[in-house]
């Protein structure tokens, strides 16, 4: 019982030291907002139209999908790299992962997410 004690301890501590650390900058911070601070902008470029513009799906979905191809990539070196002393079991497992992962691309793509115009 005293490993999660210790446990509730580190975290009462952990997230104590965030919230004072969020109230001390809040006090110590200047707030002095006027409308050419409150504004929006990007690489020193004044804004055209409104910030709130909304995007297609499509631009997001597709960002999804390179995550998820680049998280296969992350797990699929260390299995080759030590795929001589996994076995069997192993290439069992990463056969049915790719399979999964496929199996997300072609319905990916029979929906139209792919194409990017």
């Amino acid at each position: 019982m005293s490993e999660y004690l210790a446990v509730l301890v580190f975290l009462g501590v952990g997230i104590g030291m965030v919230l004072f650390t969020f109230f001390l900058a809040r006090l110590i911070r200047p707030a002095h907002p006027y409308k050419a601070k409150n504004q929006s902008y990007e690489s020193a470029e004044k804004p055209i139209g409104d910030a709130w513009v909304q995007f297609n799906n499509r631009f997001y979905i597709f960002a999804l999908m390179f995550v998820v191809f680049d998280v296969e990539a992350v797990f699929l070196f260390p299995w080759a790299v030590a795929f001589g002393q996994l076995g069997l079991y192993a290439l069992i497992e990463m056969v049915i992962f790719i399979a999964v992962l496929l199996f997300g691309l072609l319905y990916a793509w029979k929906k139209g997410v792919l194409k990017w115009v």
